[in-house]
């Protein structure tokens, strides 16, 4: 049972790192967030796709509530984004709480 409650502590904590990431990021470069990555230069390439690594979760949730032609949402895309969002979310979730410990013991 601790484990499934860490799991879902480590998911909690990855999809409000993406959606914070995601706001700041539009916030601060302008410009509309995406799972894309492109630049005109090196720098903008890296930092692009560091923002589809951090903010993909939020993105993926985004993108399965979108409708299609006849204006409706279908549920197999809703239950496919959340699938792999909350996947990938656990991952950033991970990472950050596994920085945030490693940060805070050598200090």
């Amino acid at each position: 049972m601790t484990q499934f409650l860490l799991a879902l502590f480590l998911i909690g904590i990855g999809l409000s790192v993406a959606g914070t990431g995601t706001h700041l990021y539009q916030q601060l470069a302008r410009k509309v967030a995406g799972l894309r990555v492109e630049g005109s230069n090196g720098l903008e390439n890296i930092v692009s796709l560091f923002v589809v690594f951090i903010c993909g979760p939020y993105l993926m949730l985004r993108l399965g509530m979108q409708s299609d032609s006849s204006g409706r949402v279908s549920t197999l895309n809703i239950l496919l984004a959340a699938t792999i969002a909350f996947g990938w979310s656990f991952v950033t979730g991970l990472m950050f709480v596994g920085t945030y410990i490693s940060v805070t013991q050598l200090a």
